[in-house]
């Protein structure tokens, strides 16, 4: 991954193109602009660019005006690309030779929503894996069948470049940047803020087959915040289904339904979390790490953790802990 001098911040910059999408512009700024004093720390250095002065964005909403040009994507560590609606009208020449030349110098390339068209039209996609909204799956196929499309993800990360599916979707993708730049305990708070789920483990298919349940279920809030205050506890499926009063069966739909994952994958998802904070906050023992989230064992903690992250324990704390490089203890 790219990364900012030792001088600066991350920089991010997000490059606006005619009929941009106005809100996954907003959720950039939301997560990558907005500065945080609470942390003590600037996480990002953020821009907006476009290649025009005056940028008409999605049906006419509004025009965007007084940014700066596409000199500011030069010096950008990681580059946001355009998306759009009109996803058969090709992209601006301008706009793609940004776009290569920010890749050809190694910046991060980040697609929102229908950005892998973009990413794809600048020829960078070709073998590699990407995601895009469900509804321009098959189109995006037909353009592009070197293209290893995911449509059933939220995300895909892919090293150096990173696509999301559908629009709030880019708050999934923008909360894992910020955990693979900053780790959980600065995701998490960020996540926080956005009263958004840090970690979400459910594809896009729930909303092409069902978009709404044809039976609203009751919302799940009060039980994960109990499991949440147990999470380090030996908690099963079964004693969510207890403590919510309903079968296994019935508390499956309604995570399928609601957080678009199942109740393991859930459980897990948040264990590793806390691990994660865990190692943050300097726990060196990883078998106390395992034990207090609740993960059991070093063995299933190395597992899951590097399912999560793609690092092990003591690669996980060289990289966020707050000792430094020192390994974990096993």
């Amino acid at each position: 991954m790219p990364q900012g001098s030792s001088h600066r911040p991350h920089r991010v910059v997000l490059l606006v193109d005619e009929n941009s999408n106005p809100f996954e512009m907003s959720c950039a700024i939301e997560i990558f602009g907005l500065r945080r004093p609470e942390l003590g720390r600037e996480l990002y250095d953020f821009r907006l660019c476009a290649v025009a002065l005056r940028t008409r964005m999605r049906d006419g909403f509004f025009t965007l005006t007084g940014v700066a040009g596409p000199e500011a994507a030069e010096d950008a560590d990681t580059l946001i690309v355009p998306n759009r609606p009109d996803t058969g009208t090709p992209r601006s020449p301008r706009v793609l030779d940004v776009v290569r030349r920010a890749h050809a110098r190694g910046a991060r390339l980040v697609g929102f929503c229908s950005g892998a068209f973009t990413l794809a039209e600048a020829g960078l996609l070709r073998g590699r894996r990407a995601a895009c909204h469900w509804m321009w799956a098959e189109s995006f196929r037909a353009r592009f069948p070197e293209v290893r499309l995911e449509p059933d993800v939220l995300f895909v990360d892919d090293g150096d470049i990173l696509t999301s599916s559908g629009s709030a979707s880019a708050l999934d993708l923008g909360l894992h940047l910020v955990r693979r730049d900053h780790g959980a305990e600065v995701a998490n708070h960020v996540s926080r803020r956005l009263v958004f789920a840090a970690h979400r483990d459910g594809g896009q298919r729930q909303f092409v087959e069902r978009p709404v349940p044809e039976v609203r279920d009751a919302s799940l809030a009060p039980l994960l915040q109990w499991a949440q205050e147990r999470i380090g506890e030996p908690l099963t499926v079964a004693d969510l289904a207890a403590r919510a009063r309903v079968s296994p069966a019935t508390l499956h739909r309604r995570f399928r339904a609601q957080l678009g994952t199942t109740p393991l994958a859930w459980l897990s998802a948040e264990r590793v979390a806390l691990a994660c904070r865990l190692i943050e906050r300097g726990e060196e023992r990883l078998e106390v790490v395992a034990a207090r989230s609740g993960l059991g064992t070093a063995a299933n903690l190395r597992q899951r953790l590097r399912r999560a992250t793609g690092l092990s324990p003591s690669a996980y704390r060289r990289r966020f802990g707050a000792g430094g490089g020192e390994a974990l203890v096993p």
